[in-house]
């Protein structure tokens, strides 16, 4: 069976929502994760609103992503490590993987990488001030 591209707000919803099931059962992601989200239901349509807003920019995300993850590493005793951020993103990979191919499967990948980045290099920033 051919693999589609994510074209649908549904085509994101089903991304955000296997990935974050992986999420949810790794052994190092899921304390901080499970810990910090109460209401996965609206998590997971909040995320699929960021990712739709990201691959297709129809959309406006209402959020400041940096500020969740500063503040849940400070509630883990800064403990959040590049390695955390790399089995994100292998998860994030194989799910895309997984399930779809073409072009804004492959964005999805890069914008992934560049966040995963970014959100790393401020957390660690945020220790030091």
């Amino acid at each position: 069976m051919e693999k589609k591209d994510i074209r649908t707000r549904e085509d994101v919803f089903l991304l955000v929502s296997t990935f974050y099931n992986k999420v949810r059962k790794d052994d190092l992601l899921a304390p901080f994760f499970n810990e910090a989200i109460k209401d996965w239901d609206e998590h997971l349509n909040r995320l699929t609103t960021f990712w739709e807003s990201n691959l297709f920019f129809k959309t406006k995300y209402l959020g400041n992503p940096l500020d969740v993850h500063v503040k849940v590493d400070h509630e883990n005793n800064h403990s959040i490590s590049e390695l955390h951020f790399g089995i994100w993103l292998n998860l994030w990979f194989q799910t895309i993987d997984e399930l779809f191919a073409g072009d804004n499967a492959e964005n999805a990948k890069r914008r992934a990488r560049k966040m995963s980045t970014f959100l790393y290099l401020k957390i660690f920033e945020s220790r030091h001030k």
